[in-house]
């Protein structure tokens, strides 16, 4: 029987960026059912008590270093990647419109906004990136991202990853039971996988 393997993220990591571009692969490779779990990384910061942007509150060369670190990876990856100049960015509408979207559609808005927000430095928040990025149907998917059944959707999605032990993104999920942090974790992962 195939693996599961859950992804937690949010568009607001530029860890999960990297790791996004990396999962389908990832479960072509392994043979696991990857399923995308989106979830408000601010909101699970409060839950456990993390700040809202931790680089923020670290001290001026440990900054630097992860700056530095983001370049290497995106160089490693070979993805584009810019650091935004809106930093951190408050991610609960494109998380809603996400979950608006049908299934068939959600892909492509993911790798969209993920892009548009880590290498093109667009407003991933702005109702007029998010139509050029939702394309056909927009007015009606934003209008559905603003219903209670869609709001309660991420809420609950945010609680499930708290209530597993989630503490960051990308969080990998196999199973339902072994939590694996970030996409420099891959290799852990698909050894994991292969077990």
């Amino acid at each position: 029987m195939a693996h599961t393997l859950d992804l937690y993220w949010d568009f607001s990591s530029p860890y999960a960026y990297f790791g996004s571009t990396q999962a389908e692969a990832l479960a072509a490779r392994t043979g696991a059912v990857l399923r995308w779990r989106p979830m408000l990384l601010g909101g699970l910061f409060r839950a456990i008590g993390q700040a809202d942007a931790p680089i923020l509150t670290f001290p001026p060369a440990k900054q630097r270093y992860v700056m530095r670190d983001l370049e290497r990876w995106a160089e490693y990856l070979e993805v584009p990647y810019k650091f935004p100049t809106r930093f951190p960015m408050v991610t609960i509408k494109p998380l809603r419109v996400y979950l608006a979207l049908p299934e068939s559609r959600r892909g492509k808005f993911r790798e969209r906004t993920f892009r548009a927000y880590w290498a093109e430095d667009r407003d991933i928040s702005d109702d007029g990136e998010l139509r050029a990025l939702i394309g056909e149907g927009a007015d009606e998917i934003l209008a559905r991202a603003t219903e209670p059944a869609i709001k309660e959707e991420l809420k609950a999605a945010t609680d499930k990853a708290v209530s597993i032990g989630v503490f960051g993104a990308p969080t990998w999920v196999i199973d339902e039971t072994e939590l694996f942090w970030g996409q420099d974790r891959i290799p852990l992962v698909e050894r994991a996988l292969g077990r």
